[in-house]
C-alpha cells in the first residue's frame, strides 16, 4: 500500500519517475482483457449482500487483472449497482434534501478535475439548469486514498456525486434527457479547449444505475469507496470487472463497468465501425431527439478505448428506444448462418440478415455483460472466445462470471448450472421477474417485426453470372497491359496461372529478404507499401478452414438506410456472396434496379507528377457529384478501349481510399457503395487492401483475361493432357482463381481475428511503410506510417514510371522478371544471395578470417535493404583496446538459434544446430514438435572420428557434446510437450506468432512425418499434421499469463520466453506480457524465415524488427517495466553490426536462424516446402538427408566471427560491453551519405529519438508465489512416495484462485523420473472449484479426484495419470446437463484419463494426442485437430465436432438424432458402431467413468446398452479407417444386429 506519510514527502515531485501519459501510447493501439460478471436477484430484492458478494466475486478474479509498474496500482476494478437510494437518502437528509419515492432523480457519479473542480462542477450546472432540471444537490464521496497504488494515488480524480431531478419526466423520459445532457457537457468542455478535459470524467449518469471504479486492485475497491461495504448500500443486481491492461500508466475513466457494458474483450474492427459511425451521423433522426440529434454527436470518439466505444454505440441505441438485449444483438451479432437450430426459428436468422445491411458487426472475442438498470445480461460473441459459466439458485439468484466458483453458492441451492456458447445471451428481466435464455431472447426481440417480408421487399441477391468463355484481349494488348499496370513474369506465373490451376493460393519457403518497397531502385504498385495487421495475444487468430461455419465473406451493396428508426426500413440493395465478382456480374449490377455512376480514373500526365493530387481530387468531386445525383452505387474503372502513353491510371486503391474518405468527411458515404473494376488488382493482398479502405467489391478483369489467357495457351493444354496440370475448362480455371482469392481473404481476415468481411469492410488493419503523411491524410486517414516516405508528387512518378514501361522501345515478347520472389541475376537486392552464401560457406568451414571478411564486405555495401541500413554509429567516446571489451565468451552467450521445427528441418540438421549451440554457451531453440529425450544425455562416447553410437547420424562430435534445445517451444500444436520435455529447458518459450506467417497456424504434410517424427509428435507416420492459428488457451492476455503461470509452475527454474512478431502497438501488447510475469520478449522481424507459408504473407505480414524493437524498448522504459523483462531479438541477424544496432535499439540477446542454417550447410535452394532438400537440411527424406555434411564446428566458427566483429565494433565506440550500449539510441544517426531513389522523405525518429530512461538490467525467473502444490509438495508422506514410489492420499479444499493445481508436483515427477518411470500412485482428493488448469501437464502415477467443478484448461498437456470431476454432494440438479469444467479441455493431452460427471465447454480434447476421456456433453469444435486417443460423449454435442482431427477416436450419443448436422466431415466420416472391438472400447470406457463417477446416465447407459448403442456415432479420421475398432474387414467380430 502506499503510505499518506511518503506522499506529503513526495510534495508532487514523484511525477518525475512516473508519469501521467506515455507518448508512446495511444489509446486506440491499447488492449485489455479482464474477468467480468453479475448477480442479479429475479425478484428485485435489493440486499447489500448481493453488493458483497459482488466485491469477493471481483478479489476472486484478481489473477485476471494486472497492475502498474509500481505492482500495486491495478488497471481497474469497478462495479455496477442500482442506485443505493436509502444511503444517500441518509446522507442527503443532512443537507436537508428530501428524496421523494419514486421521484423522477438522476443520479451523477463524476471524476473531476482537482485544479478546476468549481468551473467544471459549474458548467455540469448551467447545462442541467438550460435542460430544466434542477440540481438538488452535491455529494463527496468517502473514500480512502492511502488504499491506493503509488501510481493510482497520482492520477487520481476529485470524485464527487451530483444529484438532479425533473418535475415533469417520467424516469424513462429524465434518462434518455440525461444522455443529452451528459453529451451537451462533453461537447462543451471539448469544443472551448479546457485544458483539464482529460480529467473530466462521467462514470454514470443515470436514474437506474450508478458506476463505483478506478485504477485499483480489486481487493482495494471496496476499501477505497467507503460506501461499498455500508450496510446501507443495497441493489438488487450487480456488475463486476477486474481489468487486465497493456496500458501501463493509470487512467482511471478507462477502468470499467462503462455507463451500460463491461466488456472482456477486444474489438479487432474498431477503426472500421467508428469511421463507419461517423458515416452513418448524417442519417440519424428519431422521435425522440426530433431537432436535438446533432447534439448527441459524435457518438463515437476515436481518442476513447474500443469498450468506451462499445458502449457508446450500445447507450445510443437504448436511448433511442431499443431494449439492451435487442442493441447487443444488432452490434455483436451471432453467427448465425450455420445454426442448424435457426432452421425451425427463421425469424431470428431473418433478424440478423436484415439488421447486417444497416449495421457492421463490431467484431473481435468478446464477454459483454451489460445493464440499463432493468435488465442486465451477458451475451458472447460469435465465435464464443471467452468463459461465460452461470448459476441459477432456488433462492433467485443468476450468477454469470468469466469464471465458477467466484460466488459461494451452497449445492443444494444450485436450481442449474451452465455456460454460455458462442454468440448465445442470457438476462434478468428485474422489471417482470424473468430470466430468459437465447432462445427466449431472440425469439422475442427478432418476432416483433417481419423482418423475412421486409427483407424480401428490399433486398435482391445477385446471382452467380457465368465467367467468360473466350478471350477478350489478344496476346500482344495483354502483355502490353499487364505491363502499364505494373504486372511481373512471378506475378503471372507465380501467383494468377497457380491460382488458375490449384485453386490455392501460392506457397513459398524462406522469407522476404528484398529491399521494402519504399528502399527499393525498382518501381512498386501501391499495395507493396501496406503492411497487413494480425492478431498476436490480445485476440487469437481464427482457423478459416476448420471454422469457416462462423467466417462469411458476404456484403451488401447499395444505400444504407437510419439506423435509429423504429422499423428501419431498408432501401434497395443487392447482396453479393462475395466481394469477388466477375464481369458478367458487374453487368448485372449495372442492370439492376439500383442507380449506378460509372467513374473513370484515369491521370492526365501532360502536366507531370506535381498534378497528381489535384486530378484525384477531381475525382472525389465527381464522385460526390454522382451521388447527389441520385446514385448509389460509384464504379471506379481503369478499364479503357484504347491504352495511351499519356493517360495513366489512378491506383485503384488510391482512388478507393481517396473517395471512401471523401464521402465520410462530406457525410455521404452511406449513400453509396463503391465498386472496384480494376486491372491493377491480382493478389490477396491487393483485394484485402481494396475492401480494407472501403471497396464493397472488385471486379478484376485483367486478373480474369490473365487466367483466360493461360487456360487458352497450348502449353497448358499439353500439361493438362499428361496429367502434369488438374485438368479444367476456361470457366472453372477462373473459378479457380476466385476461389483461390476467397480463400486467402478469409485467411487474412481471420489473422486478424476477424469473421465476417462487413466487419473488415473499411476497417483499414494495415500499417503503411513508406507513404508519407501527405498520402496518408488524404486517402488513408487513420492508417499509422512510421517512417514517412513518398509525397503525392513521388507517387505520381512512380506510377507514371511503371506504366511507361509498357511503351518502352525494347521489345520483349515476355513480361519483365525482376525477381522480386525468387533470386536471379541482375534482378532485385536477395540478402541470400548465392555470393554470399558461397562467402559463408568457405568462412566457416575451417575458420577462415579473409572469406569472413569478404561475407562482411559483401553485406556492408549492399543497397539499402533494411531500414537499419540507413543508420550509422556515432560515439562521443574515444576507441578502447580490444582487450578492454568483455570476453567472446558473454557475448556468445547472448545468442540463440531460431524456433525451427524437427520436422521442418531434418533430425541431422536440428541436432547440429543444438551441439553446435551448446558448446558456445548460447541457446538453440526446439521449435513444435517435441524433442528425444536420448538428446536430454550427455555424450561421453565419441570417438576418434567424431562419432557415437548414441548419435550415429552425426558428424564432428565431441565428448560432452549435448544435443538437448536450451530453449523448448510450446507452440499452438502443442506436438511433444510433455512434463519431460519442459523439464529439460532452460527456457521455455511461448510461440505466438513467426514472422514470415504471422496470424497464420501451419501444417506438416504427410510426407514429412516419418516413424520418427511421429513418435515424438505422438502421431500416426504420414499424416498431415495441422498447428492451430492461436494458441487455444490464449486468446486474451489473462489467457497468456495464464499459460505463463503454468510454464513456471511446472518448471520454476525455467524462464519463460514469449514471441512476438513486430507490428504498430507491438508495444502495448509487450507491456501486457510484461505484466503477465514472462521473462523474456522476443520480437521477430517481418523477414523472417519459414519452412513454408502463403506467398502474400512472407511479402505483406508484419513489419521491420527495427520498429518493433525500438517501441517495445522504448514503452517499457518509459512505463517502468523495461526491469521486468530480457528482451530478444531475431529477423535477418547476420553480421556483428547487425547485433550492435539491435543492442543500441534495445535488445539484450539475439537470434539467428537462415543465416545459422546457411552455416550449416543451407544452400538456399528455397525449396523447404516440398521435401527435397538437395542438402538434407529440410527433408524427412533419408536418401537425401544422408547428403547433410554439416558438423557443430562450421556454426560455432560462424558465431566466433560474429562475437568478434561486435567486440571490434564496442571498441572502435569506446564501450566496453553490449550491456553498456543496451538502448542507448543516442549512439544512432541517420546516414545522410545515402540516397534513395525513391524519396527524401524517409523519416527515422521512432529509431533515434534519445531515450533518457534507465532501468536496472533484468536477470532472475519470475515466480508465481506461494501456490496449493508447494503445500503439497511440503506433505513428507507427499515426498515420500516420490522417492521411494510408494502410494499415498490426501484431501485438500480448492477455490478458483488455486490454479495449475498438481503441476508443479507433476514437474518434479518428471524431473526424477521423466514421462513413465515413476511406478508411485499419489491420489489427491479436492473440494470445491478448482481454477484453471487444473491438472495440467499432469505425470504418470498422480491421480486427481475433485468433488465440485473446475474452470479452464483441465487436463491441458496432460501426459499420464487420472483426473475425475464430480458435483459435490448435495447437488439435486440433473448431473448430465450441468456443465462441470470449462473450455479447452485435454488440450495438447500426450496420455492419461479425464472423467468428467457433466458437460465440458467449447474445444473440448482440441489437439488431444493420446488422452482417453468420458464426459456427458461438450460445446462446439469437439475433438478439433485431435490427432489420437479416445473420447466418448455421453450427452449433447454443439458444432464443427471433429474439424481438422486427422488421429483418434470419438464416440457420441445422439438421443436426439441431431449430431450429424453439427460434424464437420471435410476429413472425418461418421459410423455407427459397427465391429465388436469398438464397442468393447466403449463399453469399456464408460463402464471406467461410472465406477469412477457414479454418474447415473453412465449406469442407465449400461443397464440398456442394447437400447443405447444403436444411438452412439462413431467419429472416424482417415488414418484409423483401417483398424479393428472402425473396419469390419480388420476386426474378426463384427455387430451384425443390435
Amino acid at each position: 500500500m502506499f503510505n499518506q506519510k511518503i506522499i506529503e514527502q513526495a510534495s508532487g515531485k514523484l511525477t518525475g519517475s512516473l508519469t501521467k501519459s506515455s507518448s508512446l501510447v495511444s489509446i486506440e493501439k491499447e488492449r485489455d482483457a479482464c474477468g467480468v460478471g453479475f448477480i442479479a436477484d429475479v425478484n428485485n430484492i435489493a440486499n447489500h449482500k448481493i453488493v458483497v458478494q459482488a466485491l469477493e466475486a471481483l478479489t476472486c478474479m484478481e489473477h485476471r487483472g494486472a497492475c502498474s509498474a509500481d505492482r500495486d496500482s491495478g488497471d481497474g476494478a469497478g462495479i455496477t449497482t442500482a442506485i443505493p437510494w436509502n444511503l444517500f437518502q441518509s446522507g442527503l437528509k443532512d443537507k436537508g434534501i428530501i428524496i421523494q419515492k419514486n421521484e423522477s432523480i438522476g443520479v451523477g457519479m463524476l471524476f473531476l478535475p482537482t485544479s478546476k473542480l468549481q468551473e467544471s462542477k459549474k458548467i455540469i450546472e448551467n447545462v442541467l439548469k438550460e435542460e430544466n432540471l434542477e440540481v438538488v444537490g452535491w455529494r463527496l464521496v468517502p473514500t480512502v486514498e492511502e488504499v491506493l497504488g503509488k501510481q493510482a494515488y497520482l492520477n487520481k480524480p476529485h470524485v464527487e456525486q451530483m444529484f438532479c431531478r425533473s418535475s415533469n419526466l417520467s424516469k424513462n423520459e429524465l434518462e434518455q434527457q440525461l444522455f443529452l445532457v451528459r453529451k451537451k457537457i462533453e461537447r462543451y468542455i471539448g469544443i472551448n479547449g479546457k485544458e483539464w478535459a482529460h480529467e473530466f470524467y462521467v462514470c454514470s449518469l443515470s436514474c437506474y444505475t450508478i458506476v463505483y471504479k478506478g485504477m485499483m486492485r480489486s481487493a482495494v475497491l471496496g476499501q477505497f469507496y467507503q460506501d461499498l461495504y455500508h450496510s446501507e448500500y443495497t441493489s438488487s443486481f450487480a456488475i463486476y470487472h477486474r481489468r487486465f491492461s497493456t496500458n501501463t500508466m493509470p487512467k482511471w475513466p478507462l477502468a470499467q463497468p462503462m455507463r451500460f457494458i463491461s466488456h472482456n474483450g477486444e474489438i479487432n474492427t474498431l477503426l472500421g465501425n467508428l469511421n463507419w459511425m461517423r458515416s452513418r451521423e448524417p442519417l440519424l433522426k428519431s422521435p425522440i431527439w426530433k431537432n436535438r440529434i446533432d447534439e448527441l454527436k459524435p457518438i463515437t470518439n476515436k481518442d476513447n478505448s474500443d469498450s468506451a466505444n462499445l458502449d457508446a454505440a450500445v447507450e445510443l441505441l437504448i436511448a433511442s428506444g431499443r431494449s439492451a438485449e435487442e442493441a447487443l444483438m444488432i452490434l455483436v451479432p451471432e453467427a448465425f448462418q450455420n445454426q442448424p437450430e435457426f432452421n425451425k426459428n427463421t425469424e431470428i436468422s431473418d433478424f440478423y440478415e436484415y439488421y447486417s445491411g444497416l449495421q457492421e458487426p463490431w467484431d473481435g472475442p468478446a464477454l459483454v455483460v451489460f445493464t440499463d438498470g432493468k435488465v442486465i445480461g451477458a451475451t458472447l460473441d460469435r465465435n464464443g472466445l471467452r468463459p461465460a459459466r452461470y448459476v441459477i439458485t432456488k433462492d433467485n439468484l443468476v450468477i454469470v462470471s468469466s469464471e465458477s466458483g467466484v460466488v459461494q453458492v451452497e449445492p443444494s441451492n444450485i436450481k442449474s448450472k451452465g455456460r454460455l456458447g458462442p454468440g448465445q445471451m442470457i438476462s434478468v428481466d428485474i422489471i417482470s421477474h424473468k430470466i430468459l435464455n437465447n432462445k427466449e431472447i431472440k425469439t422475442s426481440v427478432a418476432g416483433k417485426t417481419p423482418y423475412g417480408d421486409l427483407l424480401k421487399e428490399s433486398r435482391q441477391i445477385l446471382g452467380h453470372q457465368a465467367f467468360f468463355s473466350e478471350q477478350q484481349v489478344e496476346s500482344k494488348k495483354l502483355m502490353q497491359l499487364q505491363t502499364a499496370f505494373g504486372y511481373t513474369n512471378e506475378d503471372v506465373e507465380l501467383v494468377i496461372e497457380h491460382m488458375a490451376s490449384q485453386g490455392k493460393e501460392p506457397t513459398f519457403c524462406m522469407g522476404d529478404d528484398i529491399p521494402l518497397a519504399i528502399l527499393s531502385e525498382k518501381s512498386h504498385i501501391l499495395y507493396d507499401y501496406f503492411k497487413q495487421r494480425f492478431a498476436q495475444v490480445t485476440n487469437p487468430a481464427i482457423d478459416p478452414l476448420r471454422e469457416s461455419l462462423v467466417m462469411s465473406l458476404t456484403i451488401q451493396i447499395g444505400h444504407k438506410s437510419n439506423l435509429l428508426d423504429d422499423q428501419p426500413v431498408l432501401a434497395k440493395h443487392i447482396k453479393l456472396d462475395s466481394p469477388i465478382i466477375n464481369e458478367g456480374e458487374l453487368n448485372a449490377i449495372l442492370e439492376s434496379k439500383l442507380s449506378c455512376a460509372h467513374i473513370n480514373t484515369i491521370f492526365k500526365v501532360e502536366k507531370g507528377p506535381n498534378d497528381f493530387k489535384k486530378q484525384i481530387e477531381q475525382l472525389c468531386e465527381s464522385a460526390s457529384q454522382a451521388i447527389l445525383s441520385g446514385n448509389n452505387i460509384l464504379i471506379l474503372s481503369d478499364k479503357n478501349d484504347i491504352l495511351e502513353s499519356e493517360k495513366v491510371s489512378i491506383p485503384p486503391l488510391l482512388a478507393a481510399g481517396a473517395v471512401h474518405h471523401h464521402l465520410i468527411n462530406k457525410g455521404l458515404r452511406q449513400d453509396a457503395s463503391i465498386i472496384i473494376e480494376t486491372a491493377q488488382c491480382w493478389s490477396t493482398h491487393h483485394f484485402a487492401c481494396l475492401i480494407g479502405y472501403g471497396a464493397s467489391a472488385i471486379c478484376p478483369y485483367l486478373a480474369f483475361e490473365t487466367a483466360r489467357h493461360w487456360w487458352s495457351n497450348p502449353k497448358t493444354k499439353m500439361l493438362m493432357s499428361k496429367g502434369r496440370l488438374p485438368a479444367c475448362n476456361i470457366q472453372e480455371a477462373q473459378a479457380n482463381y476466385k476461389k483461390a482469392v476467397e480463400a486467402g481473404l478469409l485467411k487474412i481476415l481471420s489473422k486478424m481475428g476477424i469473421s465476417l468481411l462487413s466487419s473488415y469492410h473499411g476497417a483499414q488493419i494495415f500499417e503503411i511503410l513508406g507513404l508519407g503523411s501527405e498520402v496518408v491524410n488524404f486517402a488513408f486517414k487513420g492508417t499509422t506510417s512510421q517512417i514517412g516516405g513518398l509525397s503525392m508528387e513521388e507517387l505520381g512518378q512512380e506510377t507514371v514510371n511503371i506504366h511507361s514501361k509498357a511503351f518502352s522501345q525494347v521489345k520483349t515478347k515476355k513480361l519483365a522478371n525482376y525477381g522480386f520472389v525468387q533470386y536471379r541475376p541482375g534482378g532485385e537486392y536477395h540478402i541470400n544471395n548465392p555470393e554470399m552464401s558461397k562467402a559463408l560457406h568457405q568462412a566457416v568451414r575451417g575458420y577462415n578470417p579473409e572469406y569472413y571478411n569478404s561475407y562482411q564486405r559483401l553485406l556492408q555495401n549492399r543497397p539499402p535493404t533494411a531500414l537499419r541500413d540507413l543508420l550509422k554509429l556515432k560515439s562521443n567516446k574515444q576507441p578502447i583496446a580490444i582487450d578492454k571489451v568483455e570476453s567472446m565468451e558473454n557475448i556468445l552467450h547472448k545468442f540463440c538459434t531460431g524456433g525451427m521445427s524437427l520436422g521442418a528441418l531434418s533430425r541431422e540438421t536440428h541436432e547440429t544446430l543444438a551441439i553446435a549451440m551448446n558448446r558456445i554457451g548460447g541457446k538453440s531453440n526446439s521449435g513444435e514438435g517435441g524433442e528425444d529425450p536420448v538428446r536430454f544425455k550427455v555424450l561421453n562416447d565419441v570417438n576418434e572420428s567424431g562419432n557415437s553410437d548414441l548419435l550415429p547420424h552425426l558428424k564432428g562430435l565431441r565428448n560432452g557434446d549435448t544435443a538437448s534445445s536450451a530453449i523448448k517451444q510450446i507452440a499452438s500444436g502443442r506436438f511433444g510437450v510433455t512434463p519431460e520435455y519442459l523439464m529439460n529447458a532452460k527456457q521455455l518459450e511461448i510461440k505466438i506468432a513467426q514472422g514470415a506467417k504471422p496470424g497464420e497456424g501451419g501444417q506438416l504434410p504427410g510426407k514429412k512425418i516419418s516413424p520418427y517424427i511421429a513418435t515424438l509428435r505422438k502421431c500416426k507416420p504420414g499424416v498431415p499434421l495441422i498447428s492451430p492459428p492461436p494458441h487455444h488457451d490464449i486468446y486474451s492476455i489473462e489467457d497468456l499469463s495464464q499459460l505463463i503461470f503454468d510454464l513456471h509452475q511446472i518448471n520454476p527454474t525455467a524462464k519463460i520466453s514469449v514471441k512476438l512478431v513486430s507490428e504498430i502497438g507491438i508495444g502495448t501488447i509487450a507491456a501486457g506480457v510484461a505484466k503477465g510475469n514472462a521473462d523474456i520478449i522476443q520480437i521477430s522481424g517481418h523477414d523472417g524465415g519459414t519452412g513454408a507459408s502463403p506467398l502474400s504473407s512472407i511479402k505483406h505480414a508484419g513489419s521491420p524488427w527495427e520498429l518493433g524493437l525500438s517501441e517495445v524498448h522504448q514503452l517499457l522504459a518509459e512505463n517502468q517495466l523495461r526491469d521486468r523483462v530480457t528482451l530478444r531479438v531475431d529477423g535477418g541477424l547476420r553480421t556483428g553490426s547487425d547485433i550492435v544496432l539491435a543492442a543500441i535499439m534495445g535488445a539484450e540477446e539475439f537470434g539467428f536462424g537462415t543465416i545459422a542454417m546457411i552455416a550449416t550447410g543451407c544452400i538456399m535452394a528455397r525449396i523447404c516446402h516440398t521435401n527435397k532438400c538437395p542438402v538434407g537440411v529440410a527433408t524427412q527424406r533419408e536418401e537425401l538427408r544422408a547428403r547433410f555434411s554439416g558438423v557443430p564446428e562450421a556454426l560455432v566458427n560462424f558465431f566466433l566471427f560474429i562475437g568478434n566483429e561486435v567486440r571490434e565494433i564496442l571498441a572502435s565506440l569506446g564501450y566496453k560491453s553490449l550491456d553498456e550500449i543496451t538502448g542507448q539510441n543516442h549512439l544512432l544517426i541517420k546516414n545522410t551519405d545515402i540516397e534513395l531513389a525513391k524519396t527524401r522523405g524517409i523519416e527515422l525518429n521512432s529509431l533515434i529519438n534519445i531515450n533518457t530512461h534507465t532501468w536496472t538490467k533484468f536477470n532472475s525467473v519470475h515466480t508465481n508465489g506461494p501456490v496449493m502444490d508447494d503445500d503439497i509438495l511440503a506433505i513428507p508422506e507427499i515426498n515420500d512416495a516420490i522417492k521411494l514410489e510408494n502410494e499415498v492420499a490426501k484431501h485438500f479444499k480448492i477455490a478458483n484462485t488455486n490454479r495449475t493445481v498438481g503441476t508443479r508436483l507433476s514437474g518434479v515427477i518428471a524431473q526424477k523420473y521423466g514421462n513413465e518411470g515413476f511406478k508411485g500412485l499419489i491420489k489427491l482428493n479436492f473440494y470445491g472449484s478448482a481454477g484453471q488448469s487444473f491438472g495440467a501437464f499432469l505425470a504418470s502415477g498422480v491421480n486427481l479426484k475433485l468433488m465440485g467443478e473446475a474452470n479452464d484448461y483441465v487436463g491441458k498437456g496432460m501426459n499420464g495419470g487420472s483426473i475425475i470431476i464430480v458435483p459435490p454432494a448435495g447437488t439435486t440438479y440433473e448431473d448430465n446437463n450441468q456443465v462441470i469444467i470449462g473450455n479447452t479441455c485435454l488440450y495438447g493431452a500426450t496420455g492419461g484419463y479425464l472423467f468428467a460427471q457433466g458437460q465440458a465447454g467449447e474445444r473440448f480434447a482440441v489437439r488431444n494426442s493420446l488422452a482417453k476421456s468420458v464426459v456427458e456433453g461438450v460445446g462446439d469444435h469437439a475433438c478439433e485437430y485431435m490427432t489420437g486417443g479416445t473420447i466418448v460423449v455421453l450427452g449433447k454435442a454443439g458444432r464443427n465436432v471433429g474439424a481438422g482431427m486427422t488421429g483418434g477416436l470419438a464416440y457420441f450419443l445422439d438421443e436426439e438424432n441431431k449430431f450429424i448436422e453439427r460434424v464437420n466431415s471435410e476429413i472425418v466420416k461418421v459410423q455407427r458402431v459397427i465391429t465388436k472391438a469398438g464397442e468393447q472400447q466403449l463399453k469399456n470406457l464408460i463402464e471406467n467413468h461410472s465406477a469412477k463417477t457414479g454418474s447415473l446416465k453412465a449406469h442407465n447407459i449400461l443397464e440398456n446398452w442394447n437400447t443405447y448403442l444403436p444411438q452412439f456415432w462413431q467419429v472416424v479420421p482417415p488414418s484409423e479407417a483401417n483398424i479393428e475398432e472402425t473396419n469390419t474387414a480388420y476386426s474378426s467380430n463384427t455387430i451384425t444386429a443390435y
